[in-house]
C-alpha cells in the first residue's frame, strides 16, 4: 500500500516546497517587517503573530485568494491572444422543400480571443459549426444573426460577417428544355472532335423562386471532353454530367435547383478530315519595275481535321507571302493559315520559292461587276456605265498573257435600301498578277 501512495506523497512534498518558496517565505518576510514596525505599538498583534501556525494559515489563505482571482479571470497571468479560423462554412437551417433562401454567404471568418491554452482547446474541440436558423421564418426579407457553437467558455469569438440580410421566397417549379455545351475540346486528341451528343433526357425540372425562374434563358448539360478516354473514333457514355441554368446574358444562375441534378450523355467522337489544296496569297508591293515570274509551294495539299460543319465550308488553305520591296529571287518559309474550327493540320509550314522578272502591264475593258451579299428581299442595280469597268493587270508578260478570267465585285453586306457608293474588289486566279480597277467605287441602287 505504501508503494501506491508513495508517488502521491512525493507530489504533495513538491507542491509544499513550491508553496513555501513562492508564497510562505515571501509573505513571512513581509509580516515580520510589519511586526517590527508595529512592535512598540501593538502588543496583542505581536502575540498573535508569534504563534507558530499563524503564518502558515495566513499564507494558505492568501494562496487560496490568489487562486480564485486567477481562476475567475480577475487576475490574468497571461496576455490574451487571437486566432482567425477562415472560410468556415455556414449551415442554413430551413425548409428547403418549400422555400428558397438568398443572401447567405458561403463561408464566414471566426476570430477567437482568449489565452493561448484556451484558444488551443477551442480549435481542437468541436466542429466549429456556424448556423443560420431560419426554421421559423416565412417569405420575406430579414436581418438575421449568425451563431457559432463551441464548448470552451473562456474563449470569446467574433464572426465576420456576424449579421446577414436574407431573402426567403416560396419555391416553385417549371419544366425546362435541356441542351448542351461541349467543354475542354482543346484537351482532346487534336485529330478528334465531338460529332454527336445524345442526352438521356430532353427536359428537366427547375425549382426556385418565381423571380429566379423568370430569368432562366436555357438549361445546359456541360459535356466535359477532358473525361473522354477514347484515342480514336468511337462512342463513350459520360455519367454524372452537370446541369446549369443560365440567364439571357450567359451568366450562371445561383439558387436554382435542377431535377435531376445530373444526367448521363452518350458522346460520339469522330476523326473527320478533308484534304485541301494550298493557295499562296501575295501581300505587299514588289520593287518598282519588278513582278513575280513564278511562285511555288513545297506543300501542295494538307489534311485538315476538325468539326464537319466547319471543314465542309473550306476550299483551300492559305499561305500568305509578303513580297514588300522584293527585287530578286527568294526562298522563304511561311506559316499555313489555320482558321477557327480547325483542330489539326498535317502540315503547318511550307517553303515558298519566288522568281522575279520585269514588270509589264495591260488594260482589259468590259469587266462586269457583280453584287455579293445583297440583303434578303433586296435587289441591287447599277447603271450601264457603272456596271462595266476597266482593269489594269500588272505582272510579267507571261503571267499577264495567261490570265483568262478577271473577277470584279462589290460587297453589299450591311447595306439597306438606297443609293450607295461601294468599293470595287478585283481579283484573278493567278497570284502572280496584280489587278487594279480603273474605277475604285461604283454607285449601286438597292431597292
Amino acid at each position: 500500500m505504501s508503494k501506491i501512495f508513495a508517488p502521491i506523497i512525493w507530489i504533495f512534498k513538491i507542491l509544499y516546497k513550491i508553496l513555501d518558496v513562492l508564497i510562505v517565505t515571501p509573505i513571512s518576510k513581509i509580516i515580520y517587517r510589519v511586526r517590527g514596525f508595529l512592535k512598540d505599538n501593538n502588543t496583542r498583534l505581536e502575540k498573535i503573530l508569534n504563534r507558530p501556525n499563524v503564518l502558515v494559515y495566513l499564507s494558505l489563505i492568501c494562496a487560496i485568494v490568489v487562486f480564485l482571482l486567477v481562476d475567475h479571470n480577475v487576475i490574468n497571468l497571461t496576455e490574451k491572444e487571437a486566432e482567425v479560423i477562415e472560410g468556415q462554412r455556414v449551415n442554413v437551417i430551413y425548409n428547403d422543400e418549400a422555400y428558397v433562401v438568398e443572401g447567405v454567404p458561403d463561408t464566414v471568418d471566426i476570430t477567437l480571443v482568449g489565452s493561448k491554452s484556451s484558444i488551443y482547446l477551442a480549435t481542437q474541440l468541436g466542429e466549429h459549426e456556424v448556423n443560420l436558423d431560419l426554421s421559423g421564418y416565412g417569405p420575406g426579407t430579414y436581418k438575421v444573426n449568425l451563431k457559432y457553437n463551441h464548448s470552451v467558455e473562456s474563449v470569446t469569438y467574433k464572426l465576420d460577417p456576424a449579421t446577414v440580410t436574407v431573402k426567403i421566397s416560396e419555391k416553385v417549379s417549371e419544366v425546362e428544355p435541356l441542351t448542351y455545351d461541349v467543354l475542354n475540346q482543346n484537351k482532346l486528341d487534336k485529330k478528334l472532335s465531338v460529332s454527336k451528343v445524345v442526352l438521356d433526357t430532353s427536359e428537366v425540372i427547375a425549382k426556385s423562386s418565381q423571380e429566379k425562374l423568370n430569368k432562366i434563358a436555357t438549361v445546359k448539360a456541360l459535356i466535359d471532353t477532358s473525361k473522354i478516354t477514347l484515342k480514336e473514333s468511337g462512342t463513350q457514355t459520360l455519367e454524372d454530367v452537370e446541369l446549369v441554368a443560365y440567364d439571357d446574358a450567359g451568366n450562371r444562375l445561383e439558387h436554382v435547383e435542377i431535377v435531376p441534378s445530373k444526367i448521363s450523355a452518350q458522346v460520339t467522337i469522330d476523326s473527320y478530315h478533308v484534304t485541301l489544296p494550298v493557295k499562296t496569297v501575295v501581300t505587299g508591293t514588289m520593287a518598282s519595275g519588278k513582278a513575280i515570274a513564278s511562285i511555288t509551294s513545297s506543300v501542295k495539299n494538307v489534311d485538315v481535321y476538325g468539326e464537319k460543319d466547319i471543314l465542309d465550308k473550306l476550299t483551300e488553305v492559305e499561305a500568305k507571302v509578303d513580297v514588300e520591296g522584293l527585287s530578286s529571287n527568294k526562298q522563304l518559309s511561311v506559316d499555313l493559315v489555320k482558321v477557327n474550327g480547325v483542330r489539326y493540320m498535317t502540315e503547318t509550314k511550307t517553303n515558298i520559292n519566288i522568281t522575279v522578272g520585269d514588270e509589264a502591264q495591260r488594260e482589259v475593258s468590259g469587266i462586269i461587276v457583280s453584287a455579293n451579299n445583297t440583303g434578303s428581299g433586296l435587289t441591287a442595280q447599277a447603271s450601264a456605265s457603272e456596271r462595266e469597268i476597266s482593269v489594269i493587270l500588272k505582272g510579267t508578260q507571261d503571267a499577264i498573257n495567261s490570265v483568262t478570267e478577271i473577277y470584279a465585285s462589290v460587297d453589299l453586306t450591311g447595306y439597306g435600301k438606297g443609293t450607295w457608293s461601294v468599293p470595287v474588289t478585283v481579283t484573278t486566279a493567278d497570284e502572280r498578277v496584280v489587278a487594279i480597277p480603273t474605277k475604285t467605287e461604283i454607285t449601286v441602287n438597292i431597292h
